[in-house]
Protein backbone atom coordinates (compact mmCIF):
# COMPACT_ATOMS: atom_id res chain seq x y z
CA UNK A 1 0.00 0.00 0.00
CA UNK A 2 1.28 3.43 -0.71
CA UNK A 3 1.71 5.82 1.70
CA UNK A 4 -1.50 7.46 -0.03
CA UNK A 5 -3.49 5.30 1.94
CA UNK A 6 -1.73 5.34 5.13
CA UNK A 7 -2.87 8.77 4.99
CA UNK A 8 -6.40 8.26 4.11
CA UNK A 9 -6.65 5.59 6.30
CA UNK A 10 -5.70 8.31 9.26
CA UNK A 11 -8.70 10.28 8.70
CA UNK A 12 -11.49 7.71 8.21
CA UNK A 13 -13.86 5.93 11.35
CA UNK A 14 -14.68 2.51 12.26
CA UNK A 15 -15.43 0.22 15.11
CA UNK A 16 -15.73 -3.45 15.74
CA UNK A 17 -15.93 -6.05 19.09
CA UNK A 18 -16.87 -3.97 22.24
CA UNK A 19 -13.76 -3.87 24.72
CA UNK A 20 -13.04 -1.82 27.80
CA UNK A 21 -11.75 1.49 27.14
CA UNK A 22 -7.90 2.50 27.97
CA UNK A 23 -8.17 6.76 27.97
CA UNK A 24 -10.95 9.10 28.92
CA UNK A 25 -12.87 10.52 26.08
CA UNK A 26 -11.36 13.73 24.38
CA UNK A 27 -12.87 16.59 25.80
CA UNK A 28 -13.73 17.87 22.24
CA UNK A 29 -15.62 15.10 21.08
CA UNK A 30 -19.04 16.31 23.43
CA UNK A 31 -21.94 15.56 21.25
CA UNK A 32 -23.81 12.28 22.01
CA UNK A 33 -24.58 11.27 18.42
CA UNK A 34 -20.75 12.33 16.86
CA UNK A 35 -19.15 11.34 20.23
CA UNK A 36 -17.76 8.13 18.72
CA UNK A 37 -16.99 9.30 14.90
CA UNK A 38 -14.93 11.86 16.86
CA UNK A 39 -13.08 9.82 18.86
CA UNK A 40 -12.71 7.34 16.41
CA UNK A 41 -11.03 9.63 13.77
CA UNK A 42 -8.39 10.64 16.53
CA UNK A 43 -7.20 7.41 17.95
CA UNK A 44 -6.80 6.35 14.27
CA UNK A 45 -4.26 9.77 13.65
CA UNK A 46 -2.95 9.18 16.84
CA UNK A 47 -2.05 5.01 15.81
CA UNK A 48 -0.71 5.75 12.24
CA UNK A 49 0.73 9.37 12.62
CA UNK A 50 4.15 7.19 14.37
CA UNK A 51 3.99 4.98 11.34
CA UNK A 52 4.20 7.57 8.81
CA UNK A 53 6.99 9.41 10.67
CA UNK A 54 9.28 6.40 10.23
CA UNK A 55 8.74 6.02 6.16
CA UNK A 56 9.19 9.69 6.28
CA UNK A 57 12.35 9.62 8.51
CA UNK A 58 13.87 6.13 7.14
CA UNK A 59 17.45 5.81 8.70
CA UNK A 60 21.05 6.69 7.37
CA UNK A 61 20.72 11.13 6.09
CA UNK A 62 22.92 9.80 3.28
CA UNK A 63 22.67 6.23 2.13
CA UNK A 64 26.25 3.98 2.81
CA UNK A 65 27.83 7.37 4.41
CA UNK A 66 29.20 7.40 7.58
CA UNK A 67 31.91 10.39 7.54
CA UNK A 68 31.79 13.87 5.71
CA UNK A 69 32.76 14.25 1.93
CA UNK A 70 36.10 16.16 2.13
CA UNK A 71 34.91 19.58 1.31
CA UNK A 72 34.47 22.01 -1.38
CA UNK A 73 32.90 20.75 -4.49
CA UNK A 74 32.28 17.46 -3.09
CA UNK A 75 28.89 16.04 -3.99
CA UNK A 76 26.44 13.56 -3.69
CA UNK A 77 23.13 13.40 -4.87
CA UNK A 78 21.01 10.41 -4.32
CA UNK A 79 17.32 8.90 -4.66
CA UNK A 80 15.41 6.37 -2.65
CA UNK A 81 12.65 4.98 -1.32
CA UNK A 82 11.83 4.78 1.83
CA UNK A 83 9.54 1.42 3.46
CA UNK A 84 7.94 0.44 6.60
CA UNK A 85 6.03 -2.79 7.66
CA UNK A 86 3.16 -1.24 8.62
CA UNK A 87 -0.47 -2.04 10.30
CA UNK A 88 -3.28 -0.52 8.71
CA UNK A 89 -6.91 -0.06 11.00
CA UNK A 90 -9.85 -1.64 8.70
CA UNK A 91 -11.81 0.91 8.41
CA UNK A 92 -14.19 0.64 5.99
CA UNK A 93 -15.91 -2.71 7.72
CA UNK A 94 -18.36 -1.01 10.27
CA UNK A 95 -19.79 2.73 10.46
CA UNK A 96 -19.66 4.69 13.98
CA UNK A 97 -22.28 4.40 17.33
CA UNK A 98 -24.45 7.19 17.03
CA UNK A 99 -25.31 6.66 20.76
CA UNK A 100 -22.07 7.78 22.54
CA UNK A 101 -18.41 6.32 22.34
CA UNK A 102 -17.36 2.83 22.28
CA UNK A 103 -14.17 1.58 23.34
CA UNK A 104 -14.14 -0.82 20.45
CA UNK A 105 -10.62 -3.00 18.63
CA UNK A 106 -9.87 -2.26 15.31
CA UNK A 107 -8.58 -4.83 12.83
CA UNK A 108 -5.70 -4.32 10.86
CA UNK A 109 -3.71 -5.38 7.89
CA UNK A 110 -0.34 -5.50 7.82
CA UNK A 111 1.08 -3.63 4.45
CA UNK A 112 4.49 -2.26 2.81
CA UNK A 113 4.11 1.48 2.88
CA UNK A 114 6.86 4.07 1.50
CA UNK A 115 7.57 7.08 0.06
CA UNK A 116 10.48 8.45 -2.69
CA UNK A 117 12.87 10.88 -1.87
CA UNK A 118 16.06 12.61 -3.21
CA UNK A 119 18.92 13.56 -0.95
CA UNK A 120 21.97 15.80 -1.70
CA UNK A 121 24.99 16.29 0.55
CA UNK A 122 27.47 18.66 -0.32
CA UNK A 123 31.01 19.11 1.41
CA UNK A 124 31.44 22.44 2.97
CA UNK A 125 34.68 22.42 5.26
CA UNK A 126 37.31 19.38 5.01
CA UNK A 127 37.75 19.48 8.18
CA UNK A 128 40.77 19.56 10.15
CA UNK A 129 44.05 16.78 8.91
CA UNK A 130 45.35 14.76 11.41
CA UNK A 131 47.60 11.73 10.48
CA UNK A 132 46.34 10.19 7.17
CA UNK A 133 42.65 11.32 7.83
CA UNK A 134 40.84 14.85 9.15
CA UNK A 135 38.35 15.74 11.53
CA UNK A 136 35.54 18.31 11.86
CA UNK A 137 34.48 18.74 8.66
CA UNK A 138 31.11 19.79 7.59
CA UNK A 139 28.40 18.91 5.08
CA UNK A 140 25.37 20.35 3.83
CA UNK A 141 22.29 18.27 3.90
CA UNK A 142 19.83 18.78 1.68
CA UNK A 143 15.95 16.55 1.11
CA UNK A 144 13.14 16.60 -1.10
CA UNK A 145 9.72 14.50 -0.38
CA UNK A 146 6.94 13.70 -3.01
CA UNK A 147 3.64 12.98 -2.48
CA UNK A 148 1.02 13.48 -5.24
CA UNK A 149 -2.87 13.82 -4.78
CA UNK A 150 -5.41 11.03 -5.35
CA UNK A 151 -8.94 10.31 -6.03
CA UNK A 152 -10.06 6.98 -5.37
CA UNK A 153 -12.45 5.04 -3.75
CA UNK A 154 -14.54 7.75 -1.85
CA UNK A 155 -11.00 9.46 -0.95
CA UNK A 156 -10.15 13.00 -2.70
CA UNK A 157 -6.14 14.00 -1.59
CA UNK A 158 -4.88 17.12 -2.48
CA UNK A 159 -1.79 18.85 -1.60
CA UNK A 160 -2.39 22.50 -1.65
CA UNK A 161 1.17 23.91 -1.52
CA UNK A 162 2.28 21.66 -3.65
CA UNK A 163 3.50 17.27 -3.48
CA UNK A 164 6.91 18.22 -3.01
CA UNK A 165 8.57 19.05 0.39
CA UNK A 166 11.83 20.26 1.08
CA UNK A 167 14.04 19.60 3.91
CA UNK A 168 17.35 20.00 5.06
CA UNK A 169 20.23 19.61 7.71
CA UNK A 170 24.06 19.40 8.72
CA UNK A 171 26.61 16.59 9.37
CA UNK A 172 29.44 17.12 11.31
CA UNK A 173 32.38 14.95 10.65
CA UNK A 174 33.82 13.28 13.75
CA UNK A 175 36.82 11.22 11.76
CA UNK A 176 36.65 10.72 7.83
CA UNK A 177 37.07 7.67 5.91
CA UNK A 178 40.33 6.88 4.76
CA UNK A 179 43.11 3.79 4.72
CA UNK A 180 43.27 2.70 7.97
CA UNK A 181 39.84 4.62 9.22
CA UNK A 182 36.43 4.80 9.19
CA UNK A 183 34.50 7.75 8.56
CA UNK A 184 32.11 8.15 11.68
CA UNK A 185 29.85 11.38 11.94
CA UNK A 186 26.84 13.17 13.33
CA UNK A 187 24.01 14.79 11.71
CA UNK A 188 20.95 16.43 11.80
CA UNK A 189 17.92 16.54 9.22
CA UNK A 190 14.59 17.74 9.20
CA UNK A 191 11.95 15.76 6.75
CA UNK A 192 8.52 16.60 6.17
CA UNK A 193 4.82 15.13 4.39
CA UNK A 194 3.53 17.97 2.26
CA UNK A 195 0.86 19.45 3.61
CA UNK A 196 -2.35 17.10 2.75
CA UNK A 197 -6.30 18.18 2.59
CA UNK A 198 -8.65 15.20 2.56
CA UNK A 199 -12.48 14.43 2.25
CA UNK A 200 -13.43 10.76 2.61
CA UNK A 201 -16.68 9.18 2.27
CA UNK A 202 -18.82 6.07 2.98
CA UNK A 203 -21.48 3.97 1.84
CA UNK A 204 -23.79 5.35 4.69
CA UNK A 205 -23.24 9.21 3.49
CA UNK A 206 -20.76 10.01 6.36
CA UNK A 207 -18.11 12.11 5.25
CA UNK A 208 -14.74 13.38 7.24
CA UNK A 209 -12.56 16.51 5.73
CA UNK A 210 -9.42 16.94 7.06
CA UNK A 211 -7.19 20.02 6.21
CA UNK A 212 -3.47 21.12 7.04
CA UNK A 213 -2.46 17.70 7.92
CA UNK A 214 1.37 18.02 8.33
CA UNK A 215 3.69 15.67 9.45
CA UNK A 216 7.60 16.59 10.83
CA UNK A 217 10.65 14.84 11.89
CA UNK A 218 13.97 16.03 12.82
CA UNK A 219 16.42 13.30 12.84
CA UNK A 220 19.64 12.92 14.86
CA UNK A 221 22.65 10.16 14.20
CA UNK A 222 25.59 9.17 14.73
CA UNK A 223 26.91 6.81 11.70
CA UNK A 224 30.08 4.94 11.10
CA UNK A 225 30.99 3.18 7.55
CA UNK A 226 33.83 1.81 6.14
CA UNK A 227 34.42 0.71 2.30
CA UNK A 228 36.37 -2.69 1.36
CA UNK A 229 36.85 -2.37 -2.84
CA UNK A 230 33.32 -3.29 -4.09
CA UNK A 231 31.53 -3.65 -1.14
CA UNK A 232 30.53 -1.07 1.58
CA UNK A 233 29.11 -1.30 4.96
CA UNK A 234 27.71 1.93 7.50
CA UNK A 235 25.87 1.32 10.44
CA UNK A 236 24.24 3.74 12.63
CA UNK A 237 22.20 4.49 15.59
CA UNK A 238 19.81 8.15 16.86
CA UNK A 239 16.63 9.73 18.18
CA UNK A 240 13.46 11.08 16.03
CA UNK A 241 11.13 13.33 16.79
CA UNK A 242 7.80 13.49 15.01
CA UNK A 243 5.06 16.39 15.33
CA UNK A 244 2.08 15.52 13.70
CA UNK A 245 -0.62 17.70 13.49
CA UNK A 246 -4.59 18.28 11.31
CA UNK A 247 -7.99 19.49 12.08
CA UNK A 248 -10.70 17.59 11.39
CA UNK A 249 -14.64 17.99 10.48
CA UNK A 250 -17.00 15.20 10.65
CA UNK A 251 -20.73 14.85 9.19
CA UNK A 252 -22.72 11.67 10.67
CA UNK A 253 -26.00 11.07 8.13
CA UNK A 254 -29.26 10.08 9.57
CA UNK A 255 -30.06 6.57 10.50
CA UNK A 256 -32.33 4.28 12.15
CA UNK A 257 -30.67 1.87 14.74
CA UNK A 258 -32.95 -0.43 16.93
CA UNK A 259 -36.03 1.35 15.66
CA UNK A 260 -34.43 4.44 16.86
CA UNK A 261 -33.80 7.48 14.48
CA UNK A 262 -30.97 10.08 14.61
CA UNK A 263 -30.63 12.86 13.00
CA UNK A 264 -27.50 14.29 10.71
CA UNK A 265 -24.58 15.54 13.08
CA UNK A 266 -21.77 17.75 12.25
CA UNK A 267 -18.55 17.65 14.06
CA UNK A 268 -15.53 20.02 14.61
CA UNK A 269 -12.91 21.48 13.84
CA UNK A 270 -11.29 18.90 15.79
CA UNK A 271 -7.95 19.51 16.67
CA UNK A 272 -5.22 16.59 16.15
CA UNK A 273 -1.82 16.74 17.21
CA UNK A 274 1.14 14.01 18.46
CA UNK A 275 4.76 14.51 19.92
CA UNK A 276 6.88 12.18 20.10
CA UNK A 277 10.46 10.76 20.63
CA UNK A 278 12.15 7.23 19.70
CA UNK A 279 15.07 5.47 19.34
CA UNK A 280 16.08 4.28 15.38
CA UNK A 281 18.94 1.55 14.48
CA UNK A 282 20.13 0.53 10.97
CA UNK A 283 22.45 -0.96 8.55
CA UNK A 284 23.42 0.33 5.17
CA UNK A 285 24.91 -2.41 2.99
CA UNK A 286 26.77 -0.33 -0.81
CA UNK A 287 27.75 -1.83 -4.26
CA UNK A 288 30.49 0.45 -5.14
CA UNK A 289 30.34 0.83 -9.00
CA UNK A 290 32.38 3.75 -10.56
CA UNK A 291 30.02 7.00 -10.23
CA UNK A 292 26.94 5.14 -9.08
CA UNK A 293 26.77 3.42 -6.07
CA UNK A 294 23.62 1.20 -4.94
CA UNK A 295 22.32 1.17 -1.57
CA UNK A 296 20.14 -1.15 0.42
CA UNK A 297 18.68 -0.57 4.37
CA UNK A 298 17.04 -2.02 7.05
CA UNK A 299 16.40 -0.82 10.78
CA UNK A 300 14.25 -0.68 13.70
CA UNK A 301 12.43 2.07 15.48
CA UNK A 302 11.82 1.14 19.32
CA UNK A 303 8.42 1.00 20.76
CA UNK A 304 6.28 4.10 22.18
CA UNK A 305 3.45 4.42 24.63
CA UNK A 306 0.41 6.18 23.11
CA UNK A 307 -2.72 5.64 25.13
CA UNK A 308 -5.83 5.08 23.17
CA UNK A 309 -9.43 4.81 23.56
CA UNK A 310 -10.08 2.28 21.12
CA UNK A 311 -7.45 -0.60 20.94
CA UNK A 312 -5.94 -2.07 17.76
CA UNK A 313 -5.65 -6.18 16.35
CA UNK A 314 -1.91 -6.89 15.30
CA UNK A 315 0.00 -4.24 17.51
CA UNK A 316 -0.79 -1.63 20.21
CA UNK A 317 -0.29 2.41 19.02
CA UNK A 318 3.27 3.15 19.00
CA UNK A 319 4.57 -0.27 18.71
CA UNK A 320 8.47 -1.02 17.48
CA UNK A 321 8.65 -1.04 13.53
CA UNK A 322 10.65 -2.42 10.92
CA UNK A 323 12.01 -0.09 7.92
CA UNK A 324 14.36 -0.26 5.27
CA UNK A 325 15.15 1.88 2.08
CA UNK A 326 16.55 1.16 -1.63
CA UNK A 327 18.55 4.04 -3.25
CA UNK A 328 21.49 5.20 -6.11
CA UNK A 329 23.80 7.52 -4.93
CA UNK A 330 25.74 9.58 -7.68
CA UNK A 331 29.18 11.04 -6.23
CA UNK A 332 30.93 13.90 -7.88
Amino acid sequence: MRIQSLVAASVLICSAAPLAAQQPVNAQCASVVTQDACQKALDVFQYLAPQLGAVIAGGNATLGVGGTLGGLGRIYISGRANVVSSNIPRVDEVAPSTSGARSDQYPTQSQIAGIPQADVAIGLFQGIPLGVTNVGGVDLLGSVSYLPSINASGVHLTTPNGSFKVGGGVRLGIIQESILFPGISVTYLRRALPTVDLLSSNNSGDTLRVDNIGITTDSYRIVASKTFLLLGIAAGAGQDRYTSSATGTAYVAARTVAGIGTAAQSVGPISMSQKLTRTTYFVDGTLNFPIIKIIGEIGRTSAVNIPTYNSFAGSAAGAAQTFGALGVRLGL
